[in-house]
Formats: C-alpha cells, sequence, structure tokens
C-alpha cells in the first residue's frame, strides 16, 4: 500500500491509505512498540531550496527517532551555489540516501525528482498548489481532535490561490464525507480553477463568500492560512489583499461549541496572538502532530512496519 512509495501530492492516495497512515500513528503517539530501531541503517536526505522551520525540522526529528541517519542539502553551501543543476544535486542525493525529501519554491520541482530518483521522494512542498503531508497533518488533526472528518463543516480562510497548505487540505477533504466548506477570502485570492472544478465534481457543498464572521458562526474547524506574500507575481497586489482578516478572540467567541483553529504556521498578522490561550486554539497541537505523523509516513515508505 505505501512502500516504496513517491509522495507528491495529496490526491496520489485514497481515503484507505489515509486511514492506514493514521492508524499507524496513533500506533505511534500510543507507543504500542519500539520504534527507535525501525530504520537502523537507512539514510535519510532533506533537500530544502526554499526556507522552512517545521516541515524540515519535523522530517528531520522524525527520522532520527525512528533511529535513521540524517543528512541535509543547504543550497548556499552546496554546487547549487556554483551553479550545479537540480538535476544533477538530486542524482547525487539518490546515490547518498534512502530516501529524499524536497522543498522547492517551482511547481513540479517533487514530481521531477520522483523522475529522476530511484529511491522514494517525498513533496515537502513545491509551488503553490501541494504540500501533501501538510495535508496529511492536518487531516489527522481533525480526526484526533474531532474523533471524525465525516460530517464537519470546515472553514478555510485566507490565501486560497497561492496557499499550497489550503489547496492540499482542501484538496484532502475530498477523501472524506465532510458536512460543507466555507472558502472564505478575497475575490482576487479565490481558489484556482482546478480547485473548484474537483470540489464541485464531487459533490462537496460548498459556500465562497468574503464575510468571515459570518462563516464562523458555523464550522467546525476554522483553517487559517496568512497571506503569501512571496507567491505575488507583483507586489502591489499583494498590498491590496494584505491584513484582509485577522482572527480573534473576540471573532472567534461566536463560534458553535467546540470549534478548533488550525493554522500550518508560520503566521504573521491574520492570527492574533490572543487565540493563543483559548479553547479554540489547536495550531500548536497540529505542529506537534507533525513528528508522528511523518514519522508513520517514512517507516511505511521504508517498509519499517
Amino acid at each position: 500500500m505505501w512502500k516504496f512509495r513517491d509522495v507528491i501530492s495529496i490526491l496520489d492516495f485514497n481515503r484507505e491509505d489515509l486511514e492506514h497512515l493514521f492508524s499507524m500513528t496513533d500506533r505511534i503517539l500510543e507507543r504500542l512498540f519500539d520504534v527507535g530501531s525501525l530504520l537502523d541503517g537507512k539514510i535519510v536526505a532533506t533537500a530544502f531550496i526554499e526556507p522552512s522551520t517545521r516541515t524540515r525540522l519535523s522530517f528531520e526529528t522524525a527520522a532520527k527517532r525512528l533511529g535513521a541517519e540524517v543528512i541535509n542539502l543547504e543550497p548556499h553551501i552546496s554546487s547549487m551555489a556554483k551553479g550545479e543543476s537540480l538535476t544533477d544535486t538530486l542524482r547525487m542525493l539518490d546515490d547518498y540516501a534512502d530516501l529524499i525529501v524536497i522543498r522547492s519554491p517551482y511547481e513540479g520541482s517533487a514530481k521531477h525528482a520522483a523522475d529522476v530518483c530511484e529511491h522514494p521522494v517525498i513533496n515537502g512542498g513545491d509551488g503553490t498548489q501541494h504540500h501533501p503531508t501538510q495535508a496529511m497533518i492536518d487531516l489527522y488533526t481533525v480526526r484526533r481532535l474531532k474523533g471524525r472528518i465525516d460530517g464537519l463543516e470546515f472553514g478555510v480562510v485566507g490565501d486560497l490561490k497561492y496557499g499550497r497548505a489550503a489547496a492540499s487540505f482542501l484538496y484532502g477533504l475530498t477523501r472524506f464525507n465532510v458536512k460543507r466548506i466555507w472558502l472564505i477570502s478575497p475575490e482576487p485570492l479565490s481558489p484556482r480553477p482546478e480547485l473548484m472544478d474537483r470540489l464541485k465534481s464531487l459533490g462537496v457543498d460548498i459556500m465562497k463568500t468574503e464575510n468571515l464572521e459570518e462563516a464562523v458562526e458555523g464550522v467546525d474547524i476554522l483553517y487559517v492560512t496568512r497571506i503569501q506574500k512571496e507567491r505575488f507575481p507583483d507586489p502591489a497586489e499583494y498590498e491590496k489583499v494584505r491584513g484582509s482578516y485577522v482572527i480573534t478572540r473576540k471573532i472567534i467567541s461566536r463560534a458553535r461549541e467546540g470549534l478548533k483553529v488550525l493554522h500550518p504556521l508560520p503566521r504573521v498578522d491574520e492570527l492574533s496572538h490572543d487565540v493563543d490561550d483559548t479553547p479554540y486554539q489547536a495550531y500548536f497541537i497540529q505542529a506537534k502532530f507533525g513528528v508522528p505523523v511523518r514519522m508513520a509516513l517514512i517507516s511505511l515508505i521504508l517498509g519499517a512496519f
């Protein structure tokens, strides 16, 4: 089911695949077996040519907790700084490691890596549409906190055009029977047509609005994303939409009981710190789940269980 598979898009995996991943994550969290030596002798390479905190460090932590060694490509002190192509760099990593995690600002980089490399490749985020392991963590967080994904009402707010975490989360929701999805964004940051077509083709009940307060009152999960300044081809366009939404304690105080706020992080100014110490806060829990989910993922791909 998982052994030696590349992880390029969340759409590459069906519900059964995801449920199996979540089950293995549960087993890791519940310490049902010793994981410390599962990947003895294995090497995981991280090739992050775009800044990252949680994704890179959680992959590294996950691999080390499983007993694997980790090698990190740092582009500014690698031969890439001398002009070596990404393709040649990937071929070298493929010779050195049993699994490669890549992050890149360029759409299609992970797919290219999978085509070049013989060993499995995991997409740690590329371009503006795909961040599959973040979506896996997000879905697992919902399942862990709510006991289910089916039948819930979701709101996704912020940059739905350039935000790859939001796009992957929405794609991931199509694998489940959700009640309704609210898409909350300024019109220029509406989801791309291919994402909207996917949601509509699966019969998902979609509510599209620019009114944050209207949506907050009806959702079980509010998924917040920052506006992706670095993705805008024109800085002037970013200035038009920056600060469009700010989630505060006052705004979510009118939400239904049990609302949980998720955010893939980092946050800038779209999520107030006054939410941090409320029962709504789930984004630090979400970040913490990054390690066990990625431990389960790496173990499954490398055939450890």
